[in-house]
């Protein structure tokens, strides 16, 4: 909390300074101070944008095969990092996916079909050693409904869940039917009923600035999204959810097999890299550790 209570600090103390001017100024003079004042404070609030890149777990993938619609993967393995983000901005705290269930955090490593999941610390642990706690936390957002993004909403119930409309129906139909999931992912459906939602389409600019935008890239579920974050120091960042696994499957454009649907995914993913490369953003894979472990921690 040092970097944002030091921005809130230093925006009172202009606000006081602003306040204990009495001289009277030529109507050009005042407008022309009020759009410094409004760039000083959009710079300023860029400039406390922090985020802490947190371990929230890690996948072993016994046979990749499922991860391509080309054939190409079959036999091969891999380790994918399972990463959570957590977005401090003068106006709230947002967390950016839920990782794998916190259970695993005292069972320790579990093995389904072609996965081996493990977690050495929980999102609460990581929010204590970082001065905080869950209640710290204003909103939450997911990227998209599968178990390893979704693993530890019970221990942020106060946030406020930000959460596409198609996404949302996926989880919960509107039909009043089940998701068509396994009984365990719906146990961790449930932990998100008792959360206050929030639902959109389109680009979601979460504290109307700019800074921090939710945007729709369907396809590896019916309302998956990515993050885009408009750094201090890093610039434009795109955090791309699983609209790719892997390094190769950004460069190939694979496509896993388990996919709601190819044809979005292949549309999002010319999306994906049209406004990366308008924006000349770096584009981080969230299960891709060459893409994570060089955060050493955060993104600034």
């Amino acid at each position: 909390m040092g970097r944002l209570a030091t921005a809130v600090m230093a925006s009172v103390l202009v606000l006081a300074a602003a306040c204990g001017k009495t001289e009277t100024k030529p109507a050009e003079d005042v407008a022309a101070a009020d759009v410094a004042e409004t760039a000083e404070a959009d710079e300023s609030a860029e400039a406390a944008l922090h985020v802490d890149v947190l371990d929230c777990g890690k996948i072993d993938v016994s046979d990749l095969d499922a991860f391509s619609s080309a054939g190409d993967y079959a036999g091969q393995t891999d380790t994918f990092t399972d990463t959570c983000f957590l977005i401090r901005h003068p106006d709230g705290i947002m967390l950016w996916d839920l990782g794998l269930p916190g259970m695993l955090a005292m069972a320790g490593p579990q093995t389904q079909q072609i996965y081996t999941v493990s977690l050495d610390k929980t999102l609460t642990s990581h929010l204590k050693d970082l001065g905080l706690t869950p209640d710290d936390i204003d909103y939450l957002a997911i990227s998209h409904s599968h178990f390893d993004h979704i693993g530890q909403a019970a221990q942020v119930q106060n946030a406020l869940w930000l959460v596409h409309e198609d996404e949302l129906n996926a989880m919960f139909p509107s039909d009043g039917s089940e998701a068509q999931v396994p009984a365990d992912q719906l146990a961790l459906f449930a932990m998100f009923n008792p959360l206050e939602r929030k639902t959109f389409r389109g680009d979601y600019d979460v504290f109307g600035d700019g800074s921090v935008v939710i945007f729709e890239t369907p396809g590896h579920t019916p309302g998956h999204t990515s993050l885009q974050l408009m750094m201090p120091e890093a610039g434009p960042v795109l955090l791309a959810g699983d609209l790719y696994h892997r390094s190769e499957s950004r460069e190939l454009k694979r496509v896993p097999r388990f996919n709601y649907d190819e044809a979005m995914t292949l549309a999002s993913m010319d999306a994906f890299e049209a406004r990366a490369k308008e924006l000349g953003a770096t584009v981080i894979i969230q299960h891709e550790p060459q893409d994570i472990d060089p955060l050493k921690g955060e993104i600034q």
